[in-house]
């Protein structure tokens, strides 16, 4: 069903996902001491119908009953019924696709443990609700939760009605990737720990809804990204080429059957003074990684500096017009100045 939303925003209420994702098997740890069994297999049942309803092909019951677990014991209780459910499940040794996680209202650290377990150890998907939702269990809050877990699973909740009917200038008249990169730095103070390099790249076509993300750790305070394009000796294959570029146009060729035609390169964080420095290297970087797949593959690159740190502000003419403005008087996104 074709939605259009007022002031950023759309009801899903008798609405579906485009494509719903498919949670066969999945289970549920409870770290609340607030939140009862009972209660706690009463929220999964009615998340689980949610997303039924909502368009996902998503098992009405979890392979184990709820586990109860102190937040102390996070690497214990989630490596445990990780394998637990992997034993349960028919036929044996197939992985969850899901764990539903409740947690205190006031974690601490937990949720960022358990992130980082369930991302880096045991390659698991996990949706976390705080105990405050479980006890008042909405229906907007669950279908928002619906919503979240089918884009983690490979689903896809919404597409531009324009980009299936190829009307995005520049984006849907041929293959087009679309990527974006960001470089976090420690706080001022950590004189040791690394830089973090993020690059995101679409990975469908022409809908252009799914994407792909890959970290890498580099020097301290580094701006430049290194891990773009690289190259290596490997003592049986001889020179080695890869990088973070290189890896995810393979994976949107693998995801489309098509190689893009087109690359939209969005960079976040780069200061005035070091534009030129970013583009230069980033830009031949993502020339090198595409000669790297096809000696004479050189698609049109179109590399855009995203700044949000700036004192531009615009106004309205007419304050009242509610075409024009949103509810705080900001001029709506798509407008001409």
């Amino acid at each position: 069903k074709d939605v259009l939303p007022r002031v950023g925003q759309w009801n899903m209420m008798n609405k579906k996902m485009v494509n719903g994702g498919r949670v066969g098997h999945w289970a549920c740890i409870n770290f609340s001491r607030n939140v009862q069994d009972n209660a706690a297999k009463v929220f999964c049942h009615e998340l689980a119908i949610m997303c039924q309803i909502s368009g996902m092909n998503f098992a009405p019951e979890p392979v184990l009953p709820v586990l109860s677990a102190r937040p102390e014991h996070v690497e214990r209780a989630l490596k445990a019924r990780y394998h637990d459910a992997m034993n349960a499940s028919k036929p044996p040794g197939k992985e969850l696709d899901l764990l539903i996680v409740i947690l205190p209202d006031n974690n601490g650290s937990l949720y960022g443990d358990l992130k980082r377990i369930c991302e880096t150890e045991l390659g698991l998907v996990s949706q976390c609700c705080l105990t405050k939702h479980v006890f008042k269990m909405s229906k907007q809050y669950l279908a928002n939760v619906a919503l979240k877990i089918n884009v983690k699973v490979g689903g896809r909740n919404t597409v531009l009605v324009d980009a299936l009917a190829r009307r995005i200038r520049l984006v849907t008249d041929r293959p087009t990737i679309i990527f974006g990169a960001d470089v976090t730095h420690p706080h001022p103070g950590e004189d040791s720990s690394p830089s973090i390099a993020a690059v995101v790249a679409s990975q469908d076509w022409p809908e252009i809804t799914k994407y792909a993300g890959l970290v890498s750790a580099q020097a301290h305070r580094q701006e430049l990204i290194q891990d773009l394009f690289k190259v290596w000796q490997d003592p049986q294959r001889g020179t080695v080429t890869g990088g973070m570029i290189k890896e995810l146009l393979i994976s949107f060729k693998r995801a489309t059957g098509q190689k893009p035609q087109r690359i939209i390169f969005y960079r976040d964080g780069v200061s005035e003074g070091q534009f030129y420095q970013v583009l230069l290297f980033e830009l031949d970087a993502i020339r090198k990684a595409c000669a790297s797949l096809e000696p004479n593959y050189q698609p049109p690159v179109t590399f855009v500096v995203v700044q949000k740190r700036h004192h531009t502000r615009l106004f309205a003419n007419n304050h009242n017009d509610q075409r024009t403005v949103d509810r705080s008087g900001n001029i709506l996104p798509g407008h001409r100045c």
